[in-house]
């Protein structure tokens, strides 16, 4: 497969399940949008339209379960209504089914959105933030419709989860002014525990987690402008924002699963340009440098490593409507000898408060 510029027309979020079997996006020309399910895990990956009899909204959201489900968010009058389509068999052809899963209520000032899929693969969450404070919904997997499982004071955005298990949550917080990124352990009721604390006034965002590694994708001010850093959840290490990263417009959007405990060998994947138009960036913490790669065209902006890694890059245009391509990365340097011990594993994350501010 060759590799060339972006084709920025591909406008519409795509949403890998948490394993990577499946992805999601609303698929149409004009108004004429429906729920689009695509498979990843056989050998060839392969699209299932799920139209219903009145088409989609463009401001509808759609996640895909590790069954193969499709979660979808609408706006309906005054609710925001969650249901599950899947495919049918059916004598007239294939058809499309839907399981109402229920709503909440609309109110104003309050953005609701869908999380990134849990990492068990079978719950969904949602979060309503206000001003008033934050509201996190279980919208699939409850047993009687949404559930309310955790109240957060403050403006919530984001939204990545620190484990494997779907316990902990990070979310960046606005409180009294000032962002900062907190964890939120849903089997303790909610309880809110601060993530990071680079500066007492810095905004500090967490963008992506690697729970095998407990590799952070950071974005800060605390050194004096907006930089993108990294850091190690639950270690002594310090916050780090290379220099390499320091000038481009990037956002991580994958990270090689698989290293445990070595962070600094984690490839990162970086969307280059406002949309990608810049391709797309590799990177690892133990480089200076950042390696550029032209993304396939119709890439849909996202992608995610395997372990043995290879990074897949979905893609679709008119010739071929269900793509994926695979990139590698250069081999990674041995990992720098740590002068620390690596920590204890624990059942919540361990503050980054006051770190020392690197400029490696």
């Amino acid at each position: 497969m060759t590799v060339c510029a972006i084709d920025t027309t591909n406008t519409a979020p795509f949403t890998l399940a948490a394993d990577g079997a499946y992805a999601a996006r609303l698929a149409g020309d004009g108004e004429a949008l429906y729920a689009e399910r695509w498979t990843l895990a056989g050998p060839e990956p392969y699209a299932v339209p799920l139209p219903l009899a009145q088409p989609e909204e463009a401001d509808s959201e759609v996640l895909p379960l590790a069954d193969g489900r499709v979660l979808i968010h609408r706006r309906v009058a005054e609710r925001h209504a969650f249901a599950l389509l899947y495919p049918t068999g059916a004598a007239a052809g294939p058809r499309t089914g839907e399981l109402q899963l229920g709503g909440v209520e609309q109110q104003d000032g309050v953005r609701v959105r869908l999380l990134p899929p849990s990492p068990d693969g079978r719950g969904a969450f949602a979060l309503a933030a206000g001003d008033g404070g934050t509201t996190l919904w279980q919208v699939a997997g409850a047993a009687f419709g949404p559930q309310r499982v955790a109240e957060v004071p403050g403006r919530c955005s984001g939204g990545v989860w620190l484990d494997r298990t779907g316990r902990l949550l990070a979310l960046d917080r606005e409180l009294d002014g000032t962002t900062k990124a907190v964890a939120v352990d849903l089997e303790r009721g909610g309880e809110v525990s601060p993530l990071l604390q680079i500066a007492e006034d810095s905004e500090d965002r967490l963008l992506l987690a690697d729970p095998d590694s407990g590799l952070l994708l950071i974005r800060s001010d605390a050194p004096g402008e907006p930089r993108l850093g990294w850091g190690v959840l639950g270690s002594s290490l310090p916050v780090r924002f290379p220099e390499c990263l320091r000038h481009l417009d990037a956002a991580p959007f994958a990270v090689q699963p698989g290293q445990a405990l070595m962070p600094e060998t984690c490839g990162v994947a970086l969307r280059l340009g406002p949309s990608g138009e810049g391709g797309i960036g590799l990177w690892r913490p133990a480089d200076r440098h950042v390696f550029r790669l032209g993304a396939p065209r119709g890439w849909l902006g996202t992608g995610l490593w395997s372990t043995q890694g290879r990074l897949h890059l979905p893609y679709a245009t008119s010739e071929v409507p269900c793509g994926v391509v695979g990139l590698g990365i250069p081999p990674a340097p041995p990992p720098p000898v740590r002068l620390d011990p690596v920590p204890p594993s624990a059942p919540r994350p361990v503050p980054l408060q006051q770190a020392p501010l690197s400029r490696a």
